[in-house]
């Protein structure tokens, strides 16, 4: 396949995923939270592995 033809594919994707792309079942807040609880987890478990102290 060529790539205008895959640009076309994708152009055509892009298009019937109009109004946002986000699903109405996630919140953003939620989705940030537990984003900073994951990052701010392996944080902890990264430091309290570390040995060099």
């Amino acid at each position: 396949m060529s790539f205008h033809g895959t640009a076309a594919q994708l152009a055509t994707l892009a298009a019937e995923g109009e109004g946002g792309g986000n699903h109405e079942s996630l919140s953003p807040y939620v989705t940030g939270g537990s984003a900073l609880f994951i990052l701010l987890l392996l944080l902890w478990i990264t430091t309290r592995f570390n040995r060099d102290r």
